[in-house]
């Protein structure tokens, strides 16, 4: 923003005119895609060819595309729940949302688009009945939610095949990011072209340094006036066969008393390779990616990985899911439906199962205190159940007793309490 656009903004604020729509306003047009200060163009397709950012989105899109997701009803006292396994959106969820994906494809799809672009989309269809059939996605590119001043209503502008047709908000599923209108998420990217600019343009410089045989400049010198025939003939053979790794030790003929002399750059003095690694660990920071899960080792011992995947799951996932949870009930579920204590569910528990020994040692421990059986355990472990006398009873250590069986208990000869008559 200008100088003078800030002296403006000032006065407006100061005079009550300027608001969150005018801010809003400014921060799209501001990060609108375009050239960045590094000199490269940065939107969400070129910033996917940035090898940072494409391992950030793969990430999240697979790992919240591969996380189960079912359709839950609350029991009647209140505690816990089950899988409603014949509702119309079990399958869909669970399954494939349309003829053309699985919901492995079209959550990877939506989660990408999400995350890069702050939105994602998805058009609903549904029978006579009002329920939900299919689910197609729309490119983030091709859709745009308004608020018509009409009737203050959400409609979204959807671009098929150049012609662009108006559904009401009941007809798109949308999952918004982090916006300042409630309506619209701003895209990461662009919010963070700078930093993501800074990256590709390193990139492109070392493809380029190794592309052009390593040599960074070079001089040609002479005290003597060249013909244009020899200046014609050592250009085309300096750009034929002095660069490119294949040539790049081929010799150089000079004539007419020419010098050649380099002039390297040392990517140490440059700092080439601290700066890459800089941005990609604020590129991780970005997309809230553990540095790890994109092959950045330099903070990660054998004792914390296993920490930083938890919180993985906890601080980078969670956001997406709780949010997907409630778009879900919200556009998929009719009122009576959440009434009646149906809920959309990602189970998450196969992520922060933790290493094998720890993970026995917590159900051992459930285990002892009856609060799983044996073929609850076994479920646990993803084993089948067995059919012998107690794989379904409950234990507890014999020098515990509950507290009702404690009140009743009558004193023994010892001083101590004994089981109740």
């Amino acid at each position: 923003m200008k100088l003078s656009t800030r002296i403006k903004t000032a006065f407006k604020a100061l005079a009550g005119e300027y608001n969150m729509d005018d801010f809003d306003k400014e921060v799209r047009v501001r990060y609108r895609g375009g050239s960045s200060h590094a000199g490269v163009e940065v939107d969400e397709s070129s910033a996917m060819r940035f090898i940072s950012v494409y391992s950030c989105v793969r990430v999240l899109a697979e790992a919240i595309a591969s996380l189960p997701i079912t359709v839950h009803q609350e029991r009647a006292n209140g505690r816990g729940s089950d899988k409603v396994r014949d509702h119309p959106l079990f399958d869909l969820l669970y399954t494939a949302p349309n003829t053309d994906m699985t919901t492995v494809s079209w959550r990877e799809q939506q989660i990408a688009s999400m995350a890069l672009a702050g939105n994602c989309y998805s058009v609903i269809s549904r029978n006579g009945r009002g329920d939900v059939i299919d689910l197609y996605p729309v490119p983030w590119t091709d859709c745009t939610p308004e608020r018509d001043l009409s009737d203050y209503r959400i409609y979204y502008n959807i671009n098929d095949r150049g012609k662009f047709e108006r559904f009401p908000a009941t007809e798109v599923f949308h999952v918004p990011g982090m916006g300042f209108d409630g309506i619209q998420g701003y895209s990461p990217v662009r919010m963070a072209a700078e930093a993501i600019g800074t990256g590709i343009a390193a990139e492109q410089f070392n493809a380029r340094f190794f592309g052009q045989g390593m040599n960074v400049g070079s001089v040609l010198e002479t005290d003597k006036a060249m013909s244009d025939k020899a200046f014609d003939r050592l250009r085309d053979d300096f750009e034929e066969r002095g660069s490119g790794l294949a040539n790049s030790w081929r010799p150089l003929v000079l004539e007419e008393g020419l010098k050649f002399n380099r002039i390297p750059m040392p990517l140490k003095d440059a700092q080439f390779i601290e700066g890459r690694q800089f941005t990609r660990s604020e590129i991780a920071g970005l997309f809230r990616v553990p540095p790890h899960m994109i092959a950045d080792l330099s903070r990660s011992t054998f004792s914390n990985i296993e920490h930083q995947s938890i919180d993985f799951v906890t601080y980078s996932l969670m956001p997406y899911i709780v949010a997907w949870e409630k778009a879900i009930s919200w556009r998929l579920l009719t009122p009576s439906e959440r009434r009646s204590g149906l809920y959309i569910k990602f189970n998450v528990a196969g992520l922060l199962r933790g290493d094998y020994k720890s993970r026995q040692e917590g159900l051992a421990i459930q285990r002892q205190n009856g609060v799983i059986s044996t073929n609850d355990w076994l479920e646990i472990e993803d084993m089948n159940p067995r059919d012998d006398v107690g794989a379904e009873s409950l234990l507890v250590n014999g020098n515990m007793i509950s507290v009702e069986v404690a009140a009743g208990a009558k004193p023994n000869g010892g001083g101590g309490t004994g089981a109740a008559d």
